[in-house]
């Protein structure tokens, strides 16, 4: 019996030995394709040279020191080159790095409060966030988001957080909407919350710029993070752009809310930072942040011991340099087009297959019982664990999950495969989805 605790108690999962590319083989010797870098991580594969002899070549210099005594080399270029990417509004900014996106997230919500009491306004505390929303796993950030069932156990311990409905077209549009028209009403919901709350209270608005894990993929509607973007500003609102999983170049932009041409006050990264090769995330701080810090304690409020752990920021800067030398972002728009088209083909008329949606290299499709009507399965017949147990006897790893529709009901299966994935690698995924999908059916008597 294994003394780790697993996350599911009852079964131990296949031990991993190696990887390389877009490939894992267990201690048995089975051979799987990662579609998913587990959630969205290994944005390079597996087996990284580049990234291997950095973070080998860090090791050797400096592990770790204690940022209350020095900061380090990687961690200052580390920052330079992502303040150096990051949207207007942040030439001036800063970035701190963490290990984890929840404590990304943690981080950003502090960061948030901080801004505003250093500029003589205490009494902005209240955070607005989206239902259906996955912001992490720490309490804060818990609290943060709107997934039923992952805060069920936790209810009691959250802090009080407002929420609106998510920009979830296929489940929210009105019959006869158009794109613009939905996302302005989805925005002006954000608006409303602010006035109901009391404008001088709201010190932020959290949201993914492509809703990940708890939604699966889904982009936002045409202009309708402009709109946000003009609320949070008429009201003082600090916008929080978690970037945790669809950021680091997953969507096809460094930035996926770049493709909205907007920018947030505050920006989390995680996952994709590192590739999977060391735990890394980061807080993005504008300029007008900064300086308002910078202006009044001069001190971050906020703080780990294992901040700016240099060899996580080493491991990071060589990811930066692969995106940048091999032109990955421009692999990532290119086959992720190719992804979307190779769904929509094999599953745009399935019966069982409601929604096919997605930006990048960072795609789902929602499982129904009845495309007509877009029920939902039961919930009972667990069907995201069924889909998950069976793709991986077949070889597939993916990342499928259930409670899209209202946090309980719904099931969808998301795929992130790394950002040089090949061909016949999109071919092989959209294949064994699509017989996965077909062996779940038949289980479920549908």
């Amino acid at each position: 019996m294994s003394s780790l605790l697993h996350r599911s108690l009852s079964t131990t999962p296949p031990t991993v030995v190696s990887g390389r590319g877009a490939r894992l083989t267990d201690d048995k010797g089975r051979v799987y394709l990662d579609a998913s870098g587990g959630a969205a991580v290994s944005c390079l594969g597996h087996g990284n040279e580049r990234v291997r002899r950095a973070i080998a070549a860090q090791l050797d210099a400096i592990a770790y020191a204690h940022t209350g005594f020095f900061t380090n080399e990687p961690a200052e270029r580390l920052a330079t080159a992502l303040v150096a990417r990051a949207p207007e509004g942040f030439g001036s900014g800063r970035a701190m790095f963490l290990g984890s996106g929840s404590e990304a997230v943690e981080a950003a919500l502090k960061l948030a409060r901080q801004y505003h009491v250093e500029r003589g306004e205490p009494q902005r505390y209240r955070i607005v966030a989206r239902e259906m929303a996955y912001h992490g796993n720490t309490l804060g950030a818990l609290a943060t988001g709107g997934h039923r069932q992952r805060r069920a156990p936790y209810l009691p311990m959250l802090a009080e957080v407002a929420r609106i409905p998510a920009c979830f077209p296929y489940r929210g549009r009105h019959e006869g909407e158009d794109e613009e028209a939905f996302g302005r009403r989805m925005a002006d919901a954000l608006e409303d919350e602010i006035l109901r709350l009391g404008p001088q209270t709201v010190a932020a608005f959290v949201a993914e710029p492509v809703a990940g894990a708890s939604l699966g993929s889904v982009p936002p509607a045409a202009g309708y993070f402009a709109r946000i973007r003009d609320i949070c500003d008429r009201h003082g609102v600090l916008f929080i752009a978690d970037e945790v999983m669809c950021g680091s170049g997953r969507t096809g932009s460094f930035f996926a809310l770049e493709q909205e041409g907007v920018s947030a006050d505050i920006i989390t990264l995680a996952k994709g930072l590192g590739a999977g090769f060391q735990p890394i995330a980061a807080v993005l701080a504008c300029g007008k942040v900064v300086e308002a810090i910078a202006g009044g304690s001069g001190t971050l409020w906020h703080g780990h011991t294992y901040m700016s752990h240099a060899v996580g920021c080493a491991c990071a800067l060589a990811v930066l340099e692969e995106l940048d030398e091999r032109d990955l972002l421009a692999n990532v728009r290119r086959q992720g087009h190719k992804l979307g088209q190779k769904l929509l083909a094999r599953f745009g008329q399935s019966a069982h297959i409601g929604d096919v949606r997605g930006r990048g290299l960072f795609w789902s499709v929602e499982i129904v019982a009845d495309r007509t009507t877009k029920a939902p399965f039961d919930p009972r017949l667990k069907m995201a664990a069924m889909f998950k147990k069976r793709a991986q006897e077949l070889g597939l790893l993916c990342y499928p999950s259930s409670g899209c529709v209202d946090g309980e009901r719904g099931d969808h299966v998301l795929v992130a495969p790394p950002y040089d994935v090949e061909d016949d690698d999109l071919d092989l995924i959209v294949d064994l989805m699509g017989r996965t999908l077909d062996d779940c059916i038949a289980v479920a008597g549908t």
